[in-house]
């Protein structure tokens, strides 16, 4: 079923004849249409009127519809792509399929067919944000993460507690940790919490472009501001009008476009590179930095009125080796991912590479433990990963967690005490965390003589 509201459709092709075409059609089936030229054309009408359907030809000049679902599939993850090939080109619909489109028409085109796999792809893409809203609820309720976030250890809950505070405000977002912590992650829960939800999220990492390039990626330009300008170029601001721009690396923006960024967010317009004309957005900002943002506002390397703009609301992401089992969560989900990508049948870790892990200190973070988990599920011939499956050098007397032998119990023994401490003592507490029942862990206790020693509730 369609929507009560009209459904947008973006056509692209080359040829005139076809778009105007496929748009007389369209418009006669009550949708809204609009038509691109080429893929960069597609690009800039989706960021000022966002798609509900993009309907694209394979072979275009300049950019191809790989290359243009592949751009679409970032601010756009459930828009349906349907990409039109000539009888020969299967196996290139094949790779579009790979890369983002959601399905392919054979020309020449059949219009029944297309109306078809237009309603299918919005069935699809409804049928996925209803599977994805009770997959969240599911996991809120069981205190179990937040938009996609895995762990339930208290530093985690603390994020899932402010995330979920300020994700209905407009209120810029300031997320510091380490490198690889999952600060990306809480943005786009963030966004995918907030009333922004169904429109774009984009992401730019500053630390990757020299200041021409990243003022353009920015701002956008105007045609011949510079060489090599030769077509206006729209930014990330304006393709983020009415959803939110995650910036990572905030620290690496250099003082010229610091003075820019600070106008948008307080007067919320700017003007393209080379040009005049005044543009204004609505745009949500998060920002996320493993610098210490203070320390470089007192060495000067970054504008103190910037810095509180920025700074609004706070979150820090923990480093995985504050996390305590949050460790052999993500372990877990890592493994059915990669085994399910990799069509391989793993049981689970020996006990001796649980020990390995919970000891590690994890300097890369999530990534680190996700890359290891990856590389073992693709290296191991067996069904059990073992500790010299996981590519991580054993702990030395500076690293993580330290545990006493190797045995589950052992393993079990720790994970309950020190669980215990960082809750103050509350077995109804490390009980929800532990995901294991008060009376098992007054159980453990009495065995390991610390019977009475810890409260039975809040």
């Amino acid at each position: 079923m369609r929507s009560i509201k009209p459904l947008r459709i973006l056509v692209v092709d080359d040829e005139p004849s076809a778009r105007s075409g496929l748009e007389l059609l369209l418009r006669q089936e009550s949708y809204e249409v609009d038509t691109a030229a080429d893929g960069m054309q597609a690009l800039e009408i989706a960021a000022e009127r966002p798609p509900d359907v993009t309907v694209t030809d394979l072979r275009m000049p300049g950019m191809d519809g790989i290359e243009l679902a592949k751009k679409l599939r970032e601010p756009f993850p459930r828009m349906p792509i349907i990409l039109v090939t000539a009888v020969g080109e299967v196996n290139s619909a094949v790779r579009a399929m790979r890369a983002g489109a959601d399905d392919y028409l054979v020309k020449p085109l059949d219009f029944d067919e297309l109306l078809l796999a237009i309603e299918r792809g919005v069935e699809r893409r409804d049928l996925r944000a209803e599977t994805e809203e009770l997959r969240r609820q599911l996991r809120e309720r069981d205190r179990s993460g937040l938009e996609g976030l895995i762990g339930s250890s208290p530093a985690m809950q603390e994020v899932y507690k402010i995330a979920a505070r300020v994700a209905p405000a407009r209120a810029t977002v300031l997320i510091t940790g380490e490198s690889g912590t999952g600060k990306g992650e809480v943005a786009r829960a963030i966004h995918a919490k907030s009333p922004r939800a169904t429109s774009p999220f984009l992401t730019l990492q500053c630390a990757a472009l020299a200041e021409t390039l990243l003022e353009s990626e920015l701002f956008g330009h105007e045609r011949g501001s510079f060489t090599g300008a030769d077509k206006r170029r729209i930014g990330r601001f304006e393709q983020s009008h009415g959803g939110t721009l995650f910036l990572d690396e905030i620290a690496e923006i250099p003082p010229s476009l610091q003075v820019k960024l600070l106008r948008v967010l307080q007067e919320r317009t700017f003007e393209r590179v080379g040009g005049n004309e005044q543009i204004k957005v609505d745009v949500r900002l998060i920002a996320a930095t493993n610098r210490d943002l203070s320390a470089e506002v007192a060495e000067g390397r970054f504008r103190a009125d910037l810095f509180y703009r920025l700074n609004v609301v706070h979150i820090h992401m923990p480093p995985l080796r504050a996390r305590g089992n949050d460790i052999l969560t993500l372990a877990n989900h890592f493994l059915r991912k990669f085994s399910e990508e990799n069509n391989k049948r793993i049981e689970g870790f020996s006990d001796r590479a649980v020990s390995k892990m919970l000891a590690h200190r994890w300097p890369g973070n999530v990534r680190e433990l996700e890359n290891a988990i990856e590389r073992a599920v693709v290296m191991v011939e067996g069904p059990v990963i073992d500790e010299g499956d996981l590519p991580i050098s054993p702990t030395d007397d500076k690293g993580g967690i330290q545990i006493p032998g190797s045995s589950m119990a052992e393993i079990e023994r720790h994970a309950i005490l020190t669980t215990l401490d960082a809750v103050g003592g509350s077995t109804t507490k490390a009980a929800e965390i532990l995901g294991i029942s008060v009376r098992t862990i007054q159980y453990r206790l009495h065995e390991y003589g610390r019977a009475g020693t810890h409260r039975a509730s809040t």
